[in-house]
């Protein structure tokens, strides 16, 4: 048995739970997500304060595998009605620049030309000195779009040069000068 999947999940005030057979609606300040729980994981509401999810077979290894990423969604989803998901990239590189043009981010990296990034709906792009921020309410989506945005040019091993969460260490590489002074 997952022991993620046996903590109660606490509701924070303006956050209502609603449950339909193995649909599940979460909704709050921030907008409002569903999710359709598999077969065999049940969901409750217990006292408009925590959320429960349990199995209805716990014998069962194959639910036991859906248990604690269903408890874990549910969290994320309640967490995001309330209060949002963030991530921070930083560009790094001389001439690196970001901007943004209606809903689309407008990057310069070096290349010939700009490019164009849209974002799903749901998802907000902001930037501020070099700093692209990605926020919304579903933390899957948000993820996604920051790994999508950091793909159009990953940082180089050798000079750091790209777009890099803040705060990650990216492991550089000693090019060919400094290879050549230490060795034969």
């Amino acid at each position: 048995m997952s022991k993620i999947g046996k903590l109660p999940i606490q509701l924070p005030s303006g956050v209502q739970v609603t449950v339909n057979g193995q649909d599940i609606t979460v909704s709050g300040v921030k907008g409002q997500l569903s999710y359709h729980v598999p077969e065999g994981i049940q969901v409750e509401v217990v006292d408009n304060t925590n959320l429960v999810v349990s199995q209805k077979d716990p014998a069962n290894k194959d639910l036991a595998a859906i248990y604690g990423l269903t408890r874990a969604q549910l969290a994320n989803m309640v967490k995001g009605v309330s209060t949002g998901f963030e991530k921070k990239l930083e560009l790094k590189g001389v001439g690196y620049r970001a901007q943004i043009q209606g809903n689309d981010l407008i990057l310069s990296l070096g290349f010939s030309h700009p490019v164009k990034f849209t974002p799903k709906e749901g998802i907000k792009i902001s930037v501020s000195d070099n700093v692209i921020t990605v926020s919304g309410i579903d933390k899957s989506l948000v993820g996604e779009t920051a790994a999508k945005i950091r793909s159009i040019k990953e940082p180089e091993p050798y000079k750091g040069k790209g777009i890099q969460y803040v705060g990650e260490q990216v492991r550089r590489k000693a090019g060919k000068a400094a290879k050549a002074v230490g060795g034969k």
